[in-house]
């Protein structure tokens, strides 16, 4: 009998913990922390915490590949669905059926902000060369500046998959800090008097306009970027679904069940991909501060336009919207909200702040294309 004890306490998981386990286990417990206490998007922050404390028990196995005839862990089959670029066209259907672009049709200059803020994207792409990565691991580096978890996940599965699990819970964990991270960014960069400009109310947008820009934009960008076309093809797709108006239980599956399904098995498989081996590294950690510069520039870029814009339009736009130019929808158009209602409480910007915010989207799975198109072919992927 006492060997069986002493042999169920060598074999348990607290015996095989090491340092790293610890740390990790105690990182996912803070990011459970903000999730539940401060409210940082637990939707996508807890699925995230709770993967990576599973990966990082000792013996669970749950991410354990499946080799030689054996069955892998349950997380393992899950995770698929992000190295076989599933998840992130399936996200964005959902994004698309939940997502109204008249904002943006209706004032399509702030396309023009959701432009700036891809700016990061390509600071930290040549940042990335600077460092000695190559061109597919500077690019899946860079478009973390988008903060969009799907499109990151998208081209890093293609470009650099060896990056992929750093490089995904450094996007979502972005995503997720988007109420952090962008105050300061946006106070810093503006003016009191800037943050409490009321903007003039949007025209209204027919329901022919709302049908006709999905189906234009498949065929222009897609023509364009064949790249773009699954994440593209399956936003406009969503999107069309809701503006036609004749399939309700469609566009209630999509922006519902089917985007919380997924939203599940992306967290908790970008979470399971941090565990303490590959995650507590010096390139590890040097990719998450770069994403975060990467991030910050999109922000500070988006804002900077949009003080150019205020100018040029004699006070009329307020910079801030700029700072939705990230496609973190629809937390950064949130986050404007909230900046300026502190400053003016009259003031009322979300929906202003929806229009860079969807360009943002759209600007953020182009550049994927882009960039996979133009790297992919001049690289080998690194083993």
């Amino acid at each position: 009998m006492g060997e069986m004890i002493n042999s169920f306490i060598l074999e348990s998981g607290f015996a095989n913990m090491g340092i790293k386990s610890i740390i990790m286990i105690l990182i996912a417990c803070v990011f459970l922390y903000l999730a539940i206490k401060k409210g940082y998007e637990p939707y996508l922050l807890i699925p995230i915490s709770v993967g990576m404390l599973l990966a990082n028990m000792p013996g669970a196995d749950l991410m354990k590949p499946a080799s030689d005839g054996e069955l892998g862990g349950l997380l393992y089959y899950l995770y698929q669905g992000v190295k076989l670029g599933i998840f992130p066209p399936v996200i964005f259907l959902c994004i698309g059926a939940s997502t109204d672009f008249g904002p943006m049709i209706a004032n399509p200059k702030t396309m023009l902000l959701g432009a700036a803020a891809q700016f990061g994207i390509f600071f930290a792409f040549l940042g990335a060369i600077l460092l000695g990565f190559n061109g597919l691991e500077a690019a899946s580096i860079g478009i973390i500046g988008g903060a969009d978890g799907p499109t990151a996940i998208q081209l890093t599965s293609k470009l650099a998959p060896h990056m992929l699990g750093t490089i995904a819970l450094a996007a979502y964990s972005y995503m997720a800090l988007v109420p952090v991270i962008q105050p300061p960014i946006i106070r810093a960069l503006t003016t009191k008097e800037e943050r409490a400009i009321k903007m003039e109310q949007l025209r209204p947008v027919s329901k022919t306009e709302k049908i006709v820009f999905p189906i234009v934009s498949m065929i222009i960008v897609i023509g364009l970027l064949p790249t773009a076309a699954p994440l593209i093809g399956m936003l406009m797709f969503g999107n069309l679904l809701k503006e036609s108006g004749v399939v309700p239980k469609l566009v209630e599956t999509a922006q519902n069940s089917l985007m919380y399904i997924v939203t599940i098995f992306l967290g908790l498989t970008v979470g399971a991909t941090a565990n303490a081996e590959t995650f507590l590294t010096l390139q590890t950690l040097g990719v998450t501060a770069m994403g975060l510069v990467a991030f910050s520039v999109g922000t500070a870029s988006g804002v900077l336009f949009g003080k150019i814009m205020c100018k040029a339009t004699g006070g009329k736009v307020n910079p801030m919207i700029g700072a939705a130019g990230v496609s973190a929808v629809p937390m950064a158009a949130r986050v404007v909200q909230k900046v300026g209602q502190e400053e003016n409480p009259s003031n009322f910007l979300l929906m202003h702040a929806m229009g860079p915010n969807v360009s943002g989207v759209i600007g953020s799975a182009v550049v994927a294309g882009i960039l996979l198109s133009l790297i992919h072919i001049s690289e080998p992927t690194r083993p």
